[in-house]
C-alpha cells in the first residue's frame, strides 16, 4: 500500500509533468516556426537581390535532406511554403507571436485558403483563441466564417445599451452552417433540434466560442401554462443567456413575438439581474426576406436577431474527420502520454523539424 498522501502527490506530479510537456511543445513549435520563417526570408532575399531562380529551392531541398537525414520537412513543397510564409505573413511583432502559437500545418492551411493579409490574420487569431484543429480551420474558411460573423439582422442597438449591443451582435452569424445531414421533405422543429443535439459539439462550435448548453425544451410556466424553449444557452464570456428558437420554414413576423416572449420570461424568471447581462434571442429560419425582417425587428421590444441556417453539404461533411477517427486519435494520444509518464517509451526529439503535412 502506498504511504498516506501518496495519491494526492502523484496527481500533483502528473499535473506538473503534463504542464511541462505542453510548455516544451510550445517552445519547440515557436522555434520551428521562427526557423521556417528565417529560411523563407533567406530564399526571398536571394531570389530578389541576387537573381537566384526557382531551381535553388530544389537544390536546397536535396542538400538539407542529405545534411539532416533523420528530419522531415525539407521537401521542395515545404520550402516553397516557407517562402510563401515569409512573403505573405505580416512582419509585425503581434502577428509573429500569433504564428508561433500555431502548428505549421495550420499556417500552410491559412496560406492556401486565404486571399489577403487581413483575412489570414483574422482566421489565425480565431484559430488560436478557439483552439481549432486544422480541419475545423479549413471548414471555417471554406464556409466564410469571417463574412458571417456578427452579420445577423437584429434590434440590439435599439434594445440594449451601446456597448452591450456591440457585444451581443458579436454572438450572431448569418447564415449558420450546421454539421447535420440536410433535412428535406416535411420535417418538424423537433427533428432539427434532435439532429443538432446528436452533433452537440459541432453545434456549439458553430453557435460561437463560449456557448454552453443550459438545456433543450426548457419549460417556463406562467399563469398555469407551460411553454418550452427549443434551446437555452449561456455565454460564459459575456455572462448572458441566449434563447434559440428553431424553424424549418421561412421567416414569419409572428415567430419574433414568440421568441420575444421567451426572452422576456428568461430575463424575469431565470436571469440574475445583478450578475448576468441582458438576455438575447436568436431565431433560426431556413429563409428570410430582409425587408420583412427589418420591420418585424423594429416592432419588437425584446433583444432579438434573425439568421438563416443550413445543413452542411455532403461533400463538406466528407472533408471532416469522423467521430470514430477523432476518438482513435484521442485514444492513441492518451496511450502515448501514459507510456511517457511511466517511462515505457522515450519522448520524441524536440529538435526534429515537423513533417510538411503534420507540423508540430
Amino acid at each position: 500500500m502506498p504511504p498516506a498522501g501518496y495519491e494526492e502527490w502523484l496527481v500533483e506530479v502528473t499535473t506538473r509533468v503534463r504542464a511541462t510537456q505542453v510548455r516544451i511543445a510550445r517552445i519547440a513549435n515557436a522555434g520551428t516556426i521562427g526557423l521556417y520563417r528565417s529560411i523563407g526570408l533567406d530564399i526571398l532575399d536571394r531570389q530578389e537581390r541576387l537573381g537566384w531562380g526557382a531551381k535553388v529551392i530544389r537544390r536546397l531541398s536535396a542538400d538539407l535532406t542529405r545534411e539532416f537525414p533523420d528530419q522531415r520537412g525539407w521537401s521542395p513543397s515545404n520550402l516553397n511554403y516557407m517562402r510563401m510564409f515569409a512573403k505573405r505573413w505580416p512582419s509585425d511583432d503581434i502577428s509573429q507571436q500569433l504564428a508561433e502559437q500555431l502548428p505549421w500545418g495550420h499556417i500552410m492551411a491559412l496560406l492556401d485558403k486565404t486571399d489577403d493579409t487581413d483575412e489570414l490574420t483574422w482566421y489565425a487569431r480565431e484559430a488560436v483563441a478557439g483552439g481549432w484543429s486544422r480541419d475545423v480551420l479549413r471548414f471555417q474558411i471554406t464556409n466564410d466564417l469571417r463574412a458571417r460573423a456578427g452579420a445577423a439582422p437584429s434590434n440590439f442597438t435599439a434594445t440594449l445599451a451601446p456597448a452591450d449591443s456591440d457585444l451581443a451582435q458579436q454572438l450572431t452569424k448569418d447564415p449558420y452552417v450546421f454539421e447535420i445531414a440536410t433535412l428535406t421533405g416535411r420535417v418538424k422543429e423537433r427533428d432539427l433540434e434532435q439532429a443538432l443535439m446528436d452533433r452537440l459539439e459541432s453545434t456549439l462550435l458553430e453557435l460561437g466560442r463560449g456557448m454552453a448548453l443550459v438545456g433543450r425544451q426548457v419549460r417556463l410556466s406562467v399563469d398555469g401554462v407551460d411553454r418550452y424553449i427549443d434551446l437555452l444557452l449561456f455565454h460564459t464570456e459575456q455572462f448572458r443567456y441566449v434563447v434559440i428558437e428553431l424553424k424549418v420554414t421561412d421567416f414569419e413576423p409572428e415567430y419574433l413575438g414568440q421568441l420575444g416572449t421567451y426572452v422576456t420570461m428568461v430575463d424575469d424568471l431565470i436571469r440574475k439581474k445583478d450578475v448576468h447581462a441582458p438576455t438575447v434571442g436568436l431565431l433560426l429560419c431556413t429563409g428570410k426576406r430582409e425587408a420583412t425582417v427589418r420591420y418585424a425587428l423594429a416592432s419588437t421590444a425584446a433583444a432579438v436577431a434573425v439568421a438563416q441556417w443550413q445543413g452542411l453539404p455532403a461533400d463538406a461533411r466528407g472533408a471532416l474527420p469522423s467521430v470514430e477517427e477523432l476518438e482513435g486519435v484521442v485514444r492513441a494520444e492518451f496511450a502515448h502520454q501514459t507510456a511517457l509518464l511511466h517511462g515505457h517509451v522515450e519522448p520524441a526529439d524536440n529538435d526534429a523539424a515537423p513533417g510538411e503535412d503534420e507540423g508540430l
